[in-house]
């Protein structure tokens, strides 16, 4: 691109000019809003369950955060779930950190219900989270349509209950490149009608559009999950919800 020369220009070129200008040279990401937390309240108190429900062989509060452990002793027959009990999730944002361990599998399941005789197990959308990478950051869902949007991609859902990637917020190797391993993570939902969005460390993972309307679900719990398969360890502390 030659410089431009804005002593030949009308006022109407340079305005044009100088605005083509100032879009070139913004950053590639937009710059964050320190501190903004403006409605957002706290559902975890840092030192008990208290409001949470689940079982207690995998679940307890260490240093601050809520600590899903699955040991060499407690290998799970299927998955298990925390279960907030102060409320549901419908049109939302959710913030918190997270830490996953090497081997680690879990998820935060939002809109979602308990399934009946089965205790502490959920069926709903979640935002998988694991070790390894290959499943940080999409669009699952527990027990249900099963996966709704890979990382890096932004689907619709259509009628007869089938993803359809319309569009990409990015490489999924890429994105993986964002999120810290097994180290503290800031994760970010923002969900509002049929239009499901997960960020980790403020980069959009990946979106939903959910037009299957006989099969998605516009309220229910909320929840953060250990998985079965070998020994892991999820941690959470700093939640925060808004509601709209």
């Amino acid at each position: 691109m030659r410089p431009l020369n804005y002593r030949t220009m009308t006022m109407a070129t340079l305005f044009f000019a100088l605005s083509v200008s100032s879009i070139f040279s913004q950053p590639k990401f937009p710059v964050p809003i320190v501190g903004d937390e403006s409605g957002f309240v706290s559902i975890f108190d840092g030192s008990s369950l208290n409001g949470w429900e689940g079982d207690p062989v995998y679940w307890r509060v260490e240093n601050g955060a809520i600590v899903g452990e699955v040991t060499p002793e407690t290998i799970l027959k299927r998955n298990s779930f925390l279960i907030w009990r102060g409320g549901t999730t419908g049109d939302f944002e959710l913030k918190l950190e997270y830490k996953v361990s090497e081997q680690g599998n879990s998820g935060i399941n939002y809109r979602s219900f308990e399934v009946d005789e089965t205790p502490f197990a959920l069926k709903g959308y979640q935002c998988d989270i694991d070790g390894k990478g290959q499943w940080s950051g999409q669009n699952y869902e527990e027990r249900g349509r099963t996966f709704l949007a890979l990382r890096g991609q932004f689907t619709q859902v259509e009628a007869n209950g089938k993803p359809v990637e319309i569009g990409s917020v990015g490489n999924k190797d890429e994105l993986f490149g964002f999120i810290k391993k097994e180290d503290w993570n800031e994760c970010h939902l923002i969900v509002r009608g049929n239009n499901l969005v997960h960020l980790i460390n403020r980069q959009v993972m990946s979106i939903v559009v959910d037009n299957d309307a006989a099969n998605r679900k516009n309220e229910g719990l909320l929840g953060v999950q250990v998985h079965v398969g070998p020994p892991m360890k999820i941690e959470f502390r700093n939640i925060r919800i808004k509601k709209f």
